[in-house]
């Protein structure tokens, strides 16, 4: 059985005064088997984030000391920061990593919060996992307002009450403790700092206004540029490389480009390695290509596959008839798209360095490069069409009791209708230059291979035909000055693909199929 080890990453309201800090490190490693492992301190933000690991009950022993000691040195009266923050001690949460299960995360953030409350008479509310309510699942809806508004709120609003500790609030205000799965904490920077643009760009990207599945993101100021600070809670669903382009391809539509980021505390490698087979295009990687993963593999006995895990999740085609909304039609045509663009580089892989077409050579290996950034591309778009038709459906679920909230909604729907739609049109247009390739790879690829090619350019147009379906019943929710211009170069598109498959019928019949 696996020795159970879990993992604390509270943040702590100081950063300016490093004797604090290190009072607090200090607290941690007081206790026996607790190993630190990072610190990110950000003088802007006024924050740190501090990560430590150990057996169950010396973890949660080493957060509560060091919770007391922040009480004891963060006075919130006396603190500026741009992050927003509730509590000297602000959010404890804890993340099972071996040998636990998240119900054992779960009643450890209990134990701690109880123990908080009633010893150290701090205020505590239990958040994600450890929520006693709904409406206290996510972070921001605790902090909301601030500390400033929680010294007003507390014990005059019941649904601003603690779940542990006293209803009311003193200098080290109140603290947030949970358990969650693993996230990262990123924050882009951008070449401006014009901090609107940050702000747009957040709330472009975030769930909770219509943006990207488990991201939770916020514009500010920071060392003088505008960053995106974010907090991304399932890197497996949505991919560290969608979250990066989309601001990308946001932060190009107002003139500027992400000048760097950086990683607040630490970041599964399995997220890493996502990212870099996206961006080096790694089409044929293998987890056990990398060095250290194939010494761990001949070193260690092997491991049971477990379902729990998420490298061995449900698989797309699996997830695509599980009777969810989301992955959809949208998704399958990109998925089919990128089964075509594979096709393709597998008729040129065949072509290339035959003798008999020799003369095709150069151009079978111009075609396999394209192929297989085309399916890369695609590959993501399965996620991302998913991700945005996601963000239609939870724009419509924003409140609409007012005429304000009325109006909030109606912007995030259309918005989100535009992402949903935009999404699906980048799949056309993908698609289209795979079937390019394939007519090409039909008139001169390996003859032995001709069935293969076929069958890409076939998996091509059912791509842009399932993508014309989404995009004509997602156009219908937009006005037509909106509407029309995708229609009309959906149409374009379409008339293209009938023009070459014109084309491939009579190559194929020529070549003998």
């Amino acid at each position: 059985m696996a020795k159970p080890i879990l993992e604390c990453i509270p943040n702590y309201s100081e950063a300016r005064r490093p004797d604090v800090i290190e009072a607090i490190m200090n607290s941690i490693i007081s206790v026996e088997g607790v190993t630190l492992l990072d610190r990110h301190s950000d003088l802007d933000h006024n924050r740190t984030v501090l990560t430590f690991v150990g057996p169950p009950e010396a973890v949660e022993e080493a957060a509560y000391r060091s919770i007391a000691k922040a009480a004891e040195l963060i006075n919130l009266d006396h603190h500026t920061g741009e992050h927003p923050r509730i509590g000297a001690t602000d959010v404890v949460p804890f993340v099972p990593i071996s040998g636990l299960t998240m119900q054992d995360a779960v009643q450890i953030a209990r134990n701690l919060g109880q123990r908080v409350g009633k010893e150290l008479n701090i205020p505590v509310y239990l958040y994600e996992e450890a929520a006693t309510r709904p409406e206290r699942t996510n972070l921001e809806n605790l902090r909301r307002g601030q500390y400033e508004a929680l010294k007003q709120e507390m014990g005059v609003k019941p649904e601003r009450n603690p779940d542990f500790g006293p209803n009311h609030i003193g200098p080290a205000g109140a603290t947030v403790i949970g358990a969650r799965q693993p996230l990262i904490a990123y924050n882009v920077y951008l070449t401006t700092d014009d901090v609107s643009l940050a702000e747009k760009i957040a709330k472009t990207i975030r769930f909770s206004s219509g943006g990207l599945h488990f991201v939770k993101a916020l514009g500010m100021l920071v060392e003088g540029r505008a960053q995106i600070s974010m907090n991304l809670t399932n890197y497996h669903k949505t991919p560290l490389a969608l979250v990066v382009e989309t601001i990308r391809r946001e932060a190009a539509r107002y003139g500027v480009m992400i000048h760097h980021a950086e990683l607040v505390g630490l970041i599964p490698q399995a997220a890493l390695v996502d990212a870099s087979v996206w961006y080096l295009q790694l089409d044929q990687f293998k987890p056990e290509q990398i060095l250290e993963q194939k010494l761990y593999a001949v070193l260690q006995p092997p491991q049971k596959q477990s379902l729990e895990n998420p490298e061995y999740e449900t698989e797309f085609l699996d997830a695509l008839a599980s009777g969810t909304a989301t992955p959809g039609g949208g998704s399958a045509a990109a998925y089919s798209g990128a089964a075509a663009a594979g096709l393709v580089s597998m008729v040129a892989r065949l072509t290339i360095g035959k003798k008999k077409y020799a003369e095709a050579d150069p151009k079978m290996r111009a075609i396999l490069t394209q192929a297989e950034a085309l399916r890369n591309d695609l590959t993501l778009s399965i996620q991302l069409d998913a991700s945005a038709f996601e963000s239609v459906m939870n724009a419509n679920r924003l409140p609409k009791d007012t005429p304000e909230q009325l109006e909030i909604r109606q912007k995030a729907i259309e918005q989100a209708t535009l992402m949903a739609t935009q999404a699906p049109l980048g799949v056309a247009h993908k698609s289209l230059r795979v079937l390019e390739l394939a007519e090409q790879i039909i008139q001169f690829g390996n003859v032995t291979a001709l069935s293969d090619g076929a069958t890409g350019a076939a998996l091509a147009r059912a791509a842009i035909t399932g993508v014309g379906y989404n995009i004509r019943i997602n156009v219908k929710e937009l006005p037509p000055n909106l509407a029309n211009p995708y229609l009309t170069e959906l149409a374009g598109i379409e008339q293209c693909v009938a023009d070459i498959e014109s084309r491939i019928r009579i190559a194929l019949h020529e070549r003998g199929l």
